[in-house]
Protein backbone atom coordinates (compact mmCIF):
# COMPACT_ATOMS: atom_id res chain seq x y z
CA UNK A 1 0.00 0.00 0.00
CA UNK A 2 1.03 3.17 -0.73
CA UNK A 3 0.68 5.83 1.68
CA UNK A 4 1.32 9.76 0.55
CA UNK A 5 2.43 12.18 3.39
CA UNK A 6 -0.28 13.76 4.79
CA UNK A 7 -2.64 11.15 4.67
CA UNK A 8 -4.08 8.81 7.58
CA UNK A 9 -4.47 5.77 5.79
CA UNK A 10 -3.21 4.34 2.51
CA UNK A 11 -4.06 3.99 -0.62
CA UNK A 12 -4.71 0.46 -2.16
CA UNK A 13 -3.03 1.32 -5.57
CA UNK A 14 -1.41 -2.28 -6.06
CA UNK A 15 -2.87 -5.81 -4.91
CA UNK A 16 -1.78 -9.22 -4.68
CA UNK A 17 -1.93 -11.39 -7.72
CA UNK A 18 -4.77 -12.82 -7.75
CA UNK A 19 -7.18 -10.67 -9.67
CA UNK A 20 -10.47 -11.19 -7.76
CA UNK A 21 -13.53 -13.24 -9.17
CA UNK A 22 -16.81 -11.80 -7.68
CA UNK A 23 -18.15 -8.61 -8.85
CA UNK A 24 -20.11 -5.92 -7.61
CA UNK A 25 -23.64 -6.26 -8.93
CA UNK A 26 -24.14 -2.58 -8.47
CA UNK A 27 -21.07 -1.08 -9.65
CA UNK A 28 -19.67 -3.57 -12.23
CA UNK A 29 -16.35 -3.44 -9.91
CA UNK A 30 -14.36 -6.33 -8.36
CA UNK A 31 -16.19 -6.76 -5.08
CA UNK A 32 -12.68 -7.30 -3.14
CA UNK A 33 -11.55 -4.24 -4.58
CA UNK A 34 -14.48 -1.82 -4.27
CA UNK A 35 -14.57 -2.91 -0.77
CA UNK A 36 -11.35 -1.29 0.02
CA UNK A 37 -11.08 2.08 1.43
CA UNK A 38 -8.89 4.66 -0.26
CA UNK A 39 -7.63 8.16 0.83
CA UNK A 40 -6.96 10.47 -1.47
CA UNK A 41 -3.55 12.38 -1.06
CA UNK A 42 -3.76 15.86 -0.33
CA UNK A 43 -3.04 18.34 -3.38
CA UNK A 44 -0.46 20.45 -1.89
CA UNK A 45 2.94 21.59 -3.81
CA UNK A 46 4.99 19.90 -0.96
CA UNK A 47 2.92 16.52 -0.38
CA UNK A 48 2.40 15.46 -4.44
CA UNK A 49 4.50 12.70 -5.33
CA UNK A 50 5.12 10.40 -8.57
CA UNK A 51 4.24 7.35 -8.04
CA UNK A 52 5.37 4.59 -10.81
CA UNK A 53 3.21 1.06 -11.01
CA UNK A 54 5.30 -1.28 -12.60
CA UNK A 55 4.81 -5.12 -13.77
CA UNK A 56 4.73 -7.37 -16.68
CA UNK A 57 1.62 -8.26 -19.06
CA UNK A 58 -1.35 -8.94 -17.88
CA UNK A 59 -1.11 -8.00 -14.12
CA UNK A 60 -4.41 -6.02 -13.40
CA UNK A 61 -2.43 -2.87 -13.68
CA UNK A 62 -5.45 -0.96 -15.78
CA UNK A 63 -7.76 -2.39 -13.39
CA UNK A 64 -5.69 -0.74 -10.41
CA UNK A 65 -5.67 2.56 -12.56
CA UNK A 66 -9.73 2.42 -13.03
CA UNK A 67 -10.36 1.82 -9.38
CA UNK A 68 -8.94 4.06 -7.60
CA UNK A 69 -9.91 6.51 -9.98
CA UNK A 70 -13.15 5.52 -9.13
CA UNK A 71 -12.54 5.55 -5.23
CA UNK A 72 -11.47 9.39 -5.97
CA UNK A 73 -14.83 10.25 -7.90
CA UNK A 74 -16.97 8.40 -5.66
CA UNK A 75 -15.97 11.06 -3.20
CA UNK A 76 -16.46 13.87 -5.26
CA UNK A 77 -12.84 14.49 -6.16
CA UNK A 78 -12.02 14.61 -9.47
CA UNK A 79 -9.38 12.53 -11.64
CA UNK A 80 -7.32 13.47 -14.65
CA UNK A 81 -7.00 10.00 -17.25
CA UNK A 82 -4.21 9.59 -19.88
CA UNK A 83 -3.42 6.71 -21.94
CA UNK A 84 -1.22 6.59 -25.10
CA UNK A 85 -2.83 7.74 -28.39
CA UNK A 86 -2.43 4.76 -30.60
CA UNK A 87 -3.27 1.53 -28.21
CA UNK A 88 -6.28 1.61 -29.49
CA UNK A 89 -7.42 -2.36 -28.05
CA UNK A 90 -10.14 -0.75 -26.26
CA UNK A 91 -11.20 2.01 -28.35
CA UNK A 92 -9.08 5.18 -28.83
CA UNK A 93 -8.75 7.59 -25.69
CA UNK A 94 -10.46 4.63 -23.65
CA UNK A 95 -8.50 2.56 -21.07
CA UNK A 96 -9.82 -0.90 -20.26
CA UNK A 97 -8.96 -4.05 -18.16
CA UNK A 98 -9.08 -7.44 -19.32
CA UNK A 99 -12.35 -7.91 -16.75
CA UNK A 100 -14.23 -5.94 -18.57
CA UNK A 101 -14.79 -1.96 -16.75
CA UNK A 102 -13.31 0.77 -18.58
CA UNK A 103 -12.89 4.66 -19.01
CA UNK A 104 -12.56 7.51 -21.26
CA UNK A 105 -9.52 9.04 -21.23
CA UNK A 106 -7.43 11.57 -22.39
CA UNK A 107 -4.56 10.61 -24.82
CA UNK A 108 -0.75 11.27 -25.39
CA UNK A 109 1.64 10.99 -28.12
CA UNK A 110 5.65 11.03 -27.66
CA UNK A 111 5.39 14.76 -28.84
CA UNK A 112 3.14 16.18 -26.44
CA UNK A 113 4.15 18.60 -23.63
CA UNK A 114 2.12 16.64 -20.56
CA UNK A 115 3.55 19.35 -18.52
CA UNK A 116 1.33 21.70 -20.33
CA UNK A 117 -1.80 18.83 -21.32
CA UNK A 118 -1.71 18.83 -17.00
CA UNK A 119 -1.39 22.82 -16.44
CA UNK A 120 -3.96 23.61 -19.18
CA UNK A 121 -6.42 20.60 -17.65
CA UNK A 122 -5.85 22.27 -13.99
CA UNK A 123 -6.83 25.75 -15.28
CA UNK A 124 -10.46 23.87 -15.78
CA UNK A 125 -10.95 23.41 -12.51
CA UNK A 126 -8.97 21.08 -9.26
CA UNK A 127 -7.76 17.85 -9.86
CA UNK A 128 -6.93 15.51 -7.05
CA UNK A 129 -4.81 13.07 -9.04
CA UNK A 130 -3.67 12.28 -12.57
CA UNK A 131 -3.49 8.83 -13.61
CA UNK A 132 -1.52 7.52 -16.64
CA UNK A 133 -1.90 4.50 -18.30
CA UNK A 134 0.82 2.91 -20.30
CA UNK A 135 3.70 4.50 -19.12
CA UNK A 136 6.11 2.86 -20.88
CA UNK A 137 5.37 4.57 -24.36
CA UNK A 138 6.51 8.22 -22.11
CA UNK A 139 9.57 9.72 -23.27
CA UNK A 140 12.63 10.56 -21.40
CA UNK A 141 11.16 14.21 -21.33
CA UNK A 142 7.95 13.52 -20.97
CA UNK A 143 8.77 11.72 -17.46
CA UNK A 144 10.73 14.88 -16.42
CA UNK A 145 7.74 16.86 -17.50
CA UNK A 146 5.71 15.08 -14.96
CA UNK A 147 7.81 15.08 -12.51
CA UNK A 148 8.22 18.96 -13.10
CA UNK A 149 3.77 18.88 -13.03
CA UNK A 150 4.07 17.12 -9.38
CA UNK A 151 6.77 19.75 -8.18
CA UNK A 152 5.23 22.42 -9.66
CA UNK A 153 1.81 22.33 -9.98
CA UNK A 154 1.26 20.45 -6.60
CA UNK A 155 -0.52 17.55 -8.33
CA UNK A 156 -0.01 13.27 -7.54
CA UNK A 157 0.63 11.87 -10.92
CA UNK A 158 0.16 7.92 -10.48
CA UNK A 159 1.75 6.13 -13.74
CA UNK A 160 1.25 2.70 -14.37
CA UNK A 161 3.18 0.88 -17.19
CA UNK A 162 5.31 -2.46 -17.98
CA UNK A 163 9.27 -2.40 -17.13
CA UNK A 164 10.94 -4.35 -19.62
CA UNK A 165 9.92 -5.77 -23.29
CA UNK A 166 10.03 -8.99 -24.90
CA UNK A 167 13.83 -8.90 -25.38
CA UNK A 168 14.31 -8.37 -21.41
CA UNK A 169 15.17 -4.48 -21.91
CA UNK A 170 13.90 -1.66 -20.31
CA UNK A 171 11.35 0.74 -21.80
CA UNK A 172 12.56 4.15 -22.22
CA UNK A 173 9.84 6.03 -20.32
CA UNK A 174 10.31 3.06 -17.50
CA UNK A 175 13.71 3.72 -17.42
CA UNK A 176 13.08 7.41 -16.61
CA UNK A 177 10.40 6.71 -14.31
CA UNK A 178 12.50 3.95 -12.11
CA UNK A 179 15.37 6.79 -11.88
CA UNK A 180 12.32 9.37 -11.18
CA UNK A 181 9.44 8.34 -9.30
CA UNK A 182 9.28 9.02 -5.73
CA UNK A 183 7.72 5.66 -4.77
CA UNK A 184 7.35 2.64 -6.74
CA UNK A 185 5.59 -0.37 -6.69
CA UNK A 186 5.78 -3.53 -8.57
CA UNK A 187 2.17 -4.89 -9.71
CA UNK A 188 2.28 -8.54 -9.84
CA UNK A 189 0.64 -11.59 -11.53
CA UNK A 190 2.39 -15.12 -11.87
CA UNK A 191 3.73 -17.28 -14.59
CA UNK A 192 2.77 -20.86 -15.60
CA UNK A 193 4.61 -22.37 -13.12
CA UNK A 194 3.65 -20.39 -10.04
CA UNK A 195 6.76 -18.34 -9.54
CA UNK A 196 6.17 -14.62 -10.27
CA UNK A 197 6.82 -13.74 -13.79
CA UNK A 198 8.95 -11.05 -14.13
CA UNK A 199 9.65 -10.95 -17.85
CA UNK A 200 7.34 -11.04 -21.31
CA UNK A 201 7.83 -13.01 -24.12
CA UNK A 202 6.59 -12.20 -27.87
CA UNK A 203 4.89 -15.04 -29.53
CA UNK A 204 5.41 -15.46 -33.74
CA UNK A 205 2.55 -16.38 -35.66
CA UNK A 206 3.93 -20.17 -34.90
CA UNK A 207 3.29 -19.64 -31.47
CA UNK A 208 7.36 -19.89 -30.66
CA UNK A 209 9.11 -16.78 -29.01
CA UNK A 210 10.51 -14.05 -30.71
CA UNK A 211 14.08 -12.77 -30.31
CA UNK A 212 14.24 -9.59 -32.60
CA UNK A 213 12.08 -6.99 -33.85
CA UNK A 214 10.51 -3.66 -33.35
CA UNK A 215 9.98 -2.98 -29.12
CA UNK A 216 6.38 -1.92 -29.62
CA UNK A 217 3.81 -3.95 -31.05
CA UNK A 218 0.29 -4.12 -29.21
CA UNK A 219 -1.52 -6.89 -28.74
CA UNK A 220 -3.01 -9.32 -26.50
CA UNK A 221 -2.71 -12.85 -25.13
CA UNK A 222 -2.85 -13.63 -28.65
CA UNK A 223 0.72 -11.94 -28.67
CA UNK A 224 2.48 -11.93 -25.22
CA UNK A 225 2.90 -14.02 -22.32
CA UNK A 226 3.83 -13.57 -18.65
CA UNK A 227 6.50 -15.72 -17.71
CA UNK A 228 9.53 -16.29 -14.69
CA UNK A 229 13.05 -15.72 -15.56
CA UNK A 230 13.92 -19.22 -16.11
CA UNK A 231 11.07 -20.06 -18.03
CA UNK A 232 11.75 -16.94 -20.11
CA UNK A 233 15.14 -17.96 -20.91
CA UNK A 234 14.12 -21.19 -21.81
CA UNK A 235 11.67 -20.13 -24.30
CA UNK A 236 14.16 -17.93 -26.34
CA UNK A 237 16.51 -20.41 -26.36
CA UNK A 238 18.73 -18.77 -23.67
CA UNK A 239 21.07 -21.71 -22.96
CA UNK A 240 24.72 -22.72 -20.77
CA UNK A 241 26.95 -23.09 -24.14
Amino acid sequence: MVRPSGCSRSIPDGFSPDLPQAVHSRTGFPRSLHLQPVEPPVNSLFMAKLYFHYSTMNAGKSTILLQASHNYRERGMETFLLTARFDTRAGEGRIASRIGIGETASTFTAEDDLFSIIANRLEKGPVACIFLDEAQFLTKDQVWQLARAVDDLGVPVMAYGLRVDFRGELFPGSAALLALADEMREVRTICHCGKKATMVVRKGADGKALKDGAQVQIGGNETYESLCRRHWREAVGDTPS
